[in-house]
């Protein structure tokens, strides 16, 4: 009698584990009230959002153009840290505490199929540099009134965003090289 192609196929069975090593993998669960108060984080972002669009579109007939790219600037970095802190909820979840079964799920992020730690590293690396980016084209826009009283950036404090920038920037490629590196094709010589 064989199975019919349609007949479920029963769950495997799972050896059940010695104490200590259940509890050491059991303690992963406590990593969930973490993602859980980073969605409440998201969702402070998602008023900060509102409440800066609203401030756009109020004041959009008296603002000026600088100000008005200030304002929509802010509101990408928003979004920006959002997308981050959505990579951090669903990838570190997925990653380090339970699969979310979303295979089949139509909207499920192409990214989360193959997400591991080292794929969330660059991601979040990634991440913080377009974040630093927005946040020095800002000041950078600003630079054009720095000694009068509209600005609250000095010449020190552009240069140290400008070097931590770069750093970011120099942590990235370090990460990427030292994953690269642990590849095994790159440990075999092909390139």
């Amino acid at each position: 009698m064989s199975m019919a192609a349609d007949e479920p196929i029963p769950p495997k069975e799972f050896k059940r584990l010695r104490p200590l090593p259940q509890l050491i993998f059991s303690s992963r669960w406590l990593q969930l009230p973490l993602y859980l108060g980073l969605i409440v984080a998201q969702c402070v972002y998602v008023v900060l959002f509102l409440k800066e669009l609203w401030h756009l579109v109020l004041g959009s007939f008296k603002f000026t153009e600088q100000e008005i790219m200030l304002v929509v600037l802010g509101l990408i970095d928003v979004v920006m840290i959002s997308n981050l802190l959505i990579m951090v909820i669903v990838g570190g979840y997925e990653t380090f505490v339970s699969r979310l079964e979303l295979e089949k799920h139509p909207d499920q992020p192409e990214w989360l199929s193959h997400v591991n730690a080292s794929v969330l590293k660059i991601k979040l690396a990634m991440a913080i540099i377009g974040i630093s980016s927005i946040h020095l084209l800002r000041t950078f826009i600003e630079a054009g009134s720095l000694g009068t009283a509209k600005t609250t950036y000095t010449e020190a404090g552009i240069m140290w965003q400008s070097i931590i920038h770069f750093l970011f920037i120099l942590s990235a490629i370090g990460i990427a090289l030292v994953d690269r590196m642990g590849q095994p094709d790159y440990s075999k010589g092909h390139h």
